[in-house]
């Protein structure tokens, strides 16, 4: 399966649906992929984003906390799989030389990887079948 790595362009706001949308871009194309996420998820987002940092950790500050007193390192998050409308994704951790994949959701796995400066890809049947040009 091929992987074509994207970066977080914009975020929108749908008032007529009340819903939030994360917007990928190809980093060397120009496909874009929409996905529809929960506010708590799009808050994260933004406050990372903004550059805010709370005096107490956020739930995605104290996982990425907490993979890296394990010993272990977020290398990338994948979003693998589209299915009934969903998207899937999963962490790639790096541990002791060796690659552990945990199952996630693409809105936790973007919050993460914005703390973590971790690169976010796309598999390429995913983006061939959900982007816009």
């Amino acid at each position: 399966m091929g992987k074509i790595e994207v970066v977080l362009s914009k975020i929108k706001v749908d008032e007529n649906r009340n819903e939030q949308i994360i917007v990928f871009k190809e980093k060397e194309g120009s496909r874009f992929l929409p996905v529809v996420i929960g506010i708590a998820e799009v808050n994260a987002i933004k406050l990372k984003l903004s550059g805010i940092n709370p005096p107490r950790p956020l739930t995605h500050d104290l996982l990425l906390s907490s993979i890296q007193s394990l010993g272990a390192s977020l290398k990338y998050i994948l979003i693998d799989k589209l299915e009934n409308n969903t998207f899937y994704a999963k962490l790639i951790l790096a541990r002791n030389g060796e690659e552990v994949i945990v199952d996630a959701r693409p809105s936790d796995s973007v919050a993460l990887a914005l703390r973590a400066d971790a690169a976010i890809f796309v598999a390429e049947d995913v983006l061939n079948k959900a982007s816009l040009s």
